[in-house]
């Protein structure tokens, strides 16, 4: 006999009795417990462990102010810093709303409520919550689904994510295509460590950034007296990675000469060291990459076409970050966590315009300069909070920026993302679509036909 899943626990801090009763029966989808003041809060908060809490800024003993309200999300987020805090504001209190923000609340919402408008700022922050532990556990590398650390909610990245998970174990040759900083070489790893291989040696070579004189020396190796400086013979990455993977960066940078004796190589699984006579036989898989078309480099005549169909057996194109679907925002929440831990405590997240500004950004030299800009960051922040002048970033412009500072606008535009993410997820199934944003199908329905989305 089947038991119905849990529903999931919203804390909800409010010391009017009529609304509290007014918001557990409005979200009826999720497990509601009321707390009245600081104290039944932050006792609820230890006992159910929410992900989500709406927090009323007006408490006893002081319910006409906003003291106790302030002290009640400072418990919580030094207690549970994820917690998704959503304070309530009342009309004419902008200040405070924009205090709590920088407080470290994630959203606010102004009385007197409109429940579906709070019912979408709350799915949403359940659904964030579930991606952002999703990520911190794939960041971790816990659990037999972590992919080598790399942290996406895109599902333009599902699909590059299937495509390793399924060709990793096979003995092929694998070309990874992508611009610079997509993460290219920790794929490769992924692709090695999900492999019969990955008790062997993982061997990274970038064939840029070697000299043409010394590159054949570096693959293949030497013996003794080959050239001026041989004192001892020296195993290349090739012998290096038997029994496991090497992984050839660039390898658009590899002169013709090269292509042949690495041809060579693919073709008998030998290899002759530089000044050797030798055959030595090597077990390598070879997995390489390139930001350069190598479809144009063979149609120039840079690279051979029978290499080519020797190195990409299986081709996977990796999207830039500006491709990656709430990849930017996601990424920089991870490495403020991750920089902010060693290099300025202090410093706990974004600021608003933060996050507008890493959304707005292009991200020419993407996941690397993404992850530069916050570390840079970090270290400058003088505040709880990085800001878009800690990033060295624009603030978007024109329409765009005065979209971002709306807030009907903002959520519109998250809400728009999430179902988006959450029905390509589900392949377009609206219950396992509306079970991921964590939102009943009637109200999923009713947010794409809002939104003029189609599911």
């Amino acid at each position: 006999m089947s038991t119905a899943a849990p529903r999931p626990v919203l804390l909800v801090v409010e010391d009017d009795p009529n609304l509290g009763r007014q918001l557990r029966w409005a979200y009826e989808d999720y497990e509601v417990v009321i707390a009245t003041d600081r104290a039944g809060a932050i006792d609820a908060l230890r006992l159910h462990e929410p992900a989500v809490v709406t927090l009323d800024l007006g408490l006893p003993p002081d319910p006409d102010g906003t003291a106790e309200g302030f002290a009640t999300l400072a418990d919580m987020l030094a207690l549970k810093p994820d917690t998704k805090v959503i304070v309530a504001s009342g009309h004419g209190e902008r200040a405070s709303a924009l205090r709590a923000i920088g407080d470290g609340a994630w959203d606010f919402y102004a009385k007197p409520i409109d429940f579906d408008a709070l019912g979408m700022i709350v799915a949403r922050a359940f659904h964030v919550h579930a991606l952002e532990a999703e990520n911190r556990r794939l960041a971790s590398g816990g659990g037999a689904d972590a992919l080598g650390g790399l942290i996406t909610a895109a599902p333009e990245m599902a699909k590059v994510i299937r495509t390793v998970e399924r060709v990793a174990p096979a003995q092929v040759s694998v070309m990874l295509l992508g611009a610079s900083g997509t993460g290219k070489e920790l794929l490769a790893r992924a692709l090695h460590d999900r492999s019969p291989r990955a008790k062997g040696a993982f061997v990274a070579i970038n064939c840029a950034a070697i000299p043409e004189a010394l590159l054949e020396s570096e693959l293949f190796g030497h013996e003794k007296g080959a050239f001026t400086g041989a004192v001892r013979t020296v195993e290349g990455k090739i012998e290096q990675a038997a029994g496991g993977t090497l992984f050839l960066d660039e390898i658009g940078d590899v002169p013709l000469p090269l292509q042949v004796k690495l041809l060579r190589f693919l073709q008998e699984r030998v290899i002759e060291r530089v000044g050797g006579r030798k055959a030595i036989p090597v077990d390598t898989r070879v997995v390489c990459a390139t930001h350069q078309s190598v479809d144009a480099m063979v149609a120039e005549g840079r690279f051979r076409e029978d290499l080519y169909y020797r190195l990409a057996e299986i081709v996977i194109a990796i999207p830039s970050l500006a491709e990656r679907t709430g990849d930017a925002a996601l990424l920089a929440k991870a490495f403020v966590t991750r920089y902010a831990k060693t290099m300025n405590p202090a410093v706990t997240g974004l600021s608003p315009d933060a996050r507008a500004a890493v959304e707005g950004w292009t991200w020419p030299g993407n996941v690397r300069e993404l992850e530069n800009r916050i570390k840079r960051a970090v270290i400058m922040a003088d505040g709880r909070l990085v800001t878009a002048a800690d990033l060295d970033l624009p603030e978007p412009e024109g329409e765009a920026n005065n979209d971002a500072l709306n807030l009907r606008a903002v959520r519109e535009a998250a809400d728009r993302q999430a179902i988006g993410r959450a029905l390509a997820r589900a392949e377009g199934n609206i219950s396992g679509a509306s079970r991921m944003l964590g939102i009943s199908r009637p109200t999923l329905y009713d947010l794409l036909k809002g939104y003029g989305l189609h599911g």
